[in-house]
């Protein structure tokens, strides 16, 4: 049995119009099967749909690639957009001429494993309360609404791994699993690009992270996707401070000091992209596990240069360290951490967050504000959660609100919310004012802020 093409175009070329193709990679350039996207654009396929967690972005090597070709029709994806870039498929999106399903992070990757399994279904916890359950059908198990969530089949997937044999088993490297396995399951061509193909035998059987019954084909990975910035991208310096009516707010740094110190030691902790991963930069010795939904356990700070390794990254796609007892797995594994209640607190950021609660963290149509990503099935978990976020827009409005305007992240779940100029702890009468930066008085804070605060010990 010898599963190995000679490129990638050889491998592709059998596919039609109208194919379900699903493309694999995390962030905007980690694990990303460069070669087949290229082949595939190379090809000129046509009204493809694709199922992946991104796109990308554009003017690079990534599957954007493919929507600047006009070759896609219909998206399947946790990111129709990324935070802060405009790319060709939100412009061709609000053209009408791509039909986007936004679907949470770890639902996709259940829906594709249930699709591998055979499975019609599934019912899932997550998105209850918010627009992504409406119009679907509800189900109450042992008190708990449910949502059903249809499984995902493809006819094709795109995948990028380490090495693999001539039998098509499978070895990834560090935390480059990510969507590969479910992706590949799910689909009913698997096509593996490797850096590197031995025969059969050469990878030790217990190394072995995708058996060969599950790949159709492997190809030699000729072409690299441009890598992105493996340190954390922030819009704001970290270590600069706002002000507010001529008085200055903490630093992001600071900000991910005063979470370190909401979270007892000995504790799973997954931190979100952007200010949140600051975490990661600051928990110094505590005592603190670092998990990321793409796939890593225990990992250390943000690095880049010689001392990065493009196959460790947390799930902002930057660049990290490893520490004595870190771990990969697969997406897959990873929600089951988090939907699961393995995590004992959630930080992650938010553009509002109002009385009851509710949070939101990303804008339907809106390329400014992104696309939901994990951070559904992270709160599904129903423990501790942390949002850290200015305490205003960039435009001057308030974040802490009566009533979120924009579509739920997730309903009646925030337990604590740290801003640049105060933390605010919710109880059973609302959000109590627990600790103001120097030189803040709880009226300055109440000037801007729409959601009533109450008075803490601490303020």
């Amino acid at each position: 049995m010898d599963k190995v093409f000679e490129s990638a175009a050889a491998a592709i070329a059998d596919i039609p119009d109208g194919a379900t193709i699903a493309l694999t990679g995390f962030g905007l350039s980690k694990g990303i099967a460069a070669s087949l996207i290229v082949a595939a654009r190379d090809r000129g396929v046509r009204d493809l749909t694709i199922v992946c967690n991104s796109l990308g972005s554009s003017g690079q090597i990534r599957a954007q690639m493919l929507v600047e070709n006009r070759q896609v029709k219909r998206l399947v994806c946790s990111f129709s957009s990324r935070p802060g870039i405009v790319s060709p498929s939100d412009e061709q999106v609000d053209a009408g001429l791509i039909e986007v399903e936004l679907v949470p992070q770890g639902i996709l990757v259940e829906r594709l494993r249930a699709g591998a399994a055979g499975l019609g279904a599934i019912y899932s916890p997550v998105g209850i309360g918010t627009p992504l359950a409406a119009g679907k059908e509800k189900r109450v198990f042992d008190g708990r609404e449910f949502v059903l969530e249809p499984a995902i089949t493809v006819d094709y997937t795109f995948a990028r791994a380490w090495r693999a044999d001539r039998a098509g088993n499978v070895q990834f490297r560090g935390s480059n699993i990510h969507f590969n396995t479910s992706m590949a399951k799910a689909a009913r061509v698997a096509i593996v690009e490797v850096d590197e193909i031995v025969e059969v035998g050469e990878i030790p059987s217990e190394a072995i992270d995708l058996p060969g019954v599950f790949v159709a084909r492997v190809v030699p990975s000729t072409v690299k996707a441009d890598s992105a910035k493996g340190t954390i991208r922030l819009r704001r310096a970290p270590d600069a401070a706002r002000t507010y009516s001529g008085k200055s707010g903490w630093t992001r740094h600071e900000m991910a000091r005063k979470a370190i110190s909401l979270i007892p030691d000995d504790s799973y902790v997954n931190i979100g992209s952007g200010m949140p991963a600051l975490i990661a930069q600051n928990v110094g010795s505590r005592r603190i596990v670092l998990h990321g939904e793409n796939g890593i356990l225990g990992y250390g700070e943000a690095v880049e240069g010689a001392d990065a390794d493009p196959d460790v990254f947390d799930a902002g796609g930057n660049d990290v360290t490893v520490r004595p007892g870190t771990s990969f797995f697969d997406s897959v594994t990873s929600f089951e951490i988090a939907r699961g209640g393995r995590l004992d607190v959630v930080v992650l950021g938010a553009y509002q967050v109002d009385e009851t609660g509710s949070f939101a963290s990303y804008s339907l149509g809106d390329p400014v504000m992104g696309g939901i990503g994990g951070a559904m099935d992270l709160v599904a978990g129903g423990r501790e959660l942390v949002v850290m976020m200015e305490h205003q827009s960039s435009k001057g409005t308030p974040k802490l609100v009566e009533r979120c305007t924009l579509p739920l992240t997730g309903a009646d779940c925030v337990t604590t919310v740290v801003t640049d100029i105060g933390v605010f702890r919710r109880r059973e009468d609302g959000f109590h004012v627990q600790e103001l930066a120097d030189g803040f008085t709880f009226e300055d804070v109440q000037a801007l802020t729409t959601l009533p605060l109450r008075r803490g010990a601490g303020e």
